[in-house]
């Protein structure tokens, strides 16, 4: 009898302690666009919006497990972690020449985080002033299209293995306001090639992109930096993998950050020496952004 009331109990504190994801949507311009959340254990007043955007074909729901680890963080550092869905899966982002429905059907995507960014003040109280946002691959994309676009809420962003497109394969409206960004390239990806040309996916073209150290600098510019960057050699975490990691800063007072992250004989894909979201948030966390 011990045993059974044992056993219960623990069953019960591990139903207890599990995160409850919970799935909802909004209505914008006649399309029902979901996102997805961990249930919070806690007053989440004020805290920060952190948007985690999937890659192109991906969902929101299948970002989760990577961002595990984040998540862990997110009570004890005051942010919110919410996981979109693409508009049938893909981001009507800035690559004009991008053929998913999303784009052809030019998907109206910053009222879709205007209208998360109400839904979870008002549920949640969170910050409505500003937010953040990670994203791979075409979330990358995204993310730059929300610091092109939504510059004044948008404090920062971190994206991993996309370069902008090329003037000729852009069509967002460039603010060109300073925002932070964090770029996180790899040198062996062959479908957001370092050195910039043709991004090829699942055997479509979605155009020519610019270098990486192309889209460093366009940012950089944009929040006034000149001169070179510092360069800080990371520690090689992973021996094995055949990756290091060159990090180029540029940060001065009264400026947002611009960083870049040089996975050397990185893919396409998140990096094997250090945690894509935790440094993510560490980068968010450096800027002087509103609570943070």
């Amino acid at each position: 009898m011990k045993k059974s009331i044992c056993f219960l109990i623990f069953v019960i504190s591990f139903l207890t302690t599990k995160s409850q994801v919970i799935t909802d949507s909004v209505l914008v311009e006649n399309h029902y666009r979901t996102f997805h959340f961990n249930k919070p254990k806690q007053t989440t007043n004020n805290y920060n919006l952190v948007f985690v955007l999937h890659g192109s074909g991906g969902d929101g729901k299948g970002m989760m497990k990577p961002a595990s680890n984040l998540e862990k963080e997110s009570a004890k550092e005051h942010f919110f972690l919410v996981y979109p869905d693409g508009y049938k899966r893909y981001w009507n982002e800035c690559r004009k020449a991008a053929n998913s429905v999303a784009n052809l059907q030019n998907i109206n995507e910053q009222a879709f985080f205007e209208s998360m960014i109400a839904y979870f003040s008002k549920q949640y109280q969170v910050n409505d002033q500003q937010f953040f946002a990670i994203g791979l691959s075409g979330g990358g994309h995204m993310t730059y299209k929300l610091a092109l676009t939504m510059p004044d809420k948008c404090k920062g962003i971190s994206a991993v293995v996309a370069n902008l497109p090329d003037a000729n394969n852009l069509d967002c409206a460039e603010l060109k306001k300073p925002v932070a960004v964090m770029i996180i390239n790899g040198t062996k990806d062959s479908v957001n090639p370092y050195e910039g040309g043709q991004m090829m996916v699942n055997g479509n073209s979605f155009g020519t992109v610019r270098s990486t150290d192309g889209t460093f600098n366009y940012w950089a510019v944009i929040a006034g930096y000149k001169g070179k960057p510092k360069v800080e050699e990371l520690h090689d975490t992973n021996t094995t993998n055949k990756q290091t990691i060159t990090r180029f800063t540029f940060k001065d007072k009264g400026k947002p950050e611009v960083t870049l992250l040089k996975v050397v004989g990185g893919e396409h894909s998140f990096p094997g020496d250090v945690d894509a979201f935790i440094e993510s948030w560490k980068f968010f966390k450096r800027q002087k952004a509103g609570t943070l």
